[in-house]
């Protein structure tokens, strides 16, 4: 079993949005809002760092051979400081203290990433959302998934997709697929599965940061991630 005291959520923008038709789901989110709410009221401290998927994806970006890279990659930012901002004032309606913080501050908006203020803001129950990216070009929310992970000294990160877990091949694809319950760092390089981007993965082998790959769609499911009953996979 693994001590989780402390742990982030990464969200896709994706997980946002309703039937691929980009913008923001206010159902949706009020429903992951319910999700978390329920492993803060086990006492373990959220994090979460959020995608823009839902109105941008940089490496599909339709005007890309027109619009330089970085330029998309900073559209991209602004995207998850907005997903940031509406998951942020949801919680608040729900009495759910919460604090948005930035690679990139905006005056006025959100003020920038701090990692001290980040670990005290935790400490004092507040769920922290970094928004931003990593304020840096060509490199995807994964990269600030598990920089943010290793900054806030995160027990584990918890990688909400629209998919249950790993599977040994693309369940969309194949009907003789198997899910895998549990898989080492070494494993995942070894059979080349898709978890995160190879980075963040690395970072997080390197600092012993496991990883939990699941459907934050399913009902229940975090809370069970959490109370680490079956569901989803683990990379240890």
């Amino acid at each position: 079993m693994i001590s989780l005291k402390r742990v982030l959520i990464k969200l896709s923008g994706e997980l946002l949005s309703k039937d691929d038709d980009g913008g923001l789901n206010i159902e949706l989110i009020n429903n992951v809002v319910q999700d978390i709410e329920t492993v803060i009221n086990l006492g373990i401290e959220v994090a979460i760092v959020i995608g823009g998927g839902n109105i941008l994806r940089g490496s599909g970006y339709k005007f890309s051979k027109m619009i330089d890279r970085t330029t998309v990659d900073s559209m991209g930012m602004l995207v998850t400081i907005i997903n940031s901002l509406a998951l942020r004032d949801i919680f608040l309606a729900q009495g759910i203290k919460s604090v948005v913080l930035s690679a990139k501050s905006i005056d006025g908006i959100v003020e920038s990433k701090d990692s001290l203020y980040a670990r005290e803001l935790l400490e004092k129950k507040n769920i922290v959302i970094f928004s931003g990216g990593t304020g840096n070009p060509f490199v995807t929310t994964d990269s600030a998934a598990s920089l943010r992970a290793c900054e806030i000294r995160a027990d584990a990160i918890l990688k909400a997709t629209n998919v249950d877990g790993i599977y040994d091949k693309d369940p969309k694809k194949f009907s003789n697929v198997k899910r895998y319950r549990r898989l080492r760092f070494s494993d995942v390089i070894s059979k080349e599965l898709a978890v995160m981007d190879l980075p963040s993965f690395i970072q997080c082998r390197d600092f012993n940061i496991p990883i939990c790959v699941f459907s934050i769609q399913k009902n229940r499911a975090l809370e069970r991630v959490v109370n680490q009953q079956e569901e989803g996979t683990w990379i240890i």
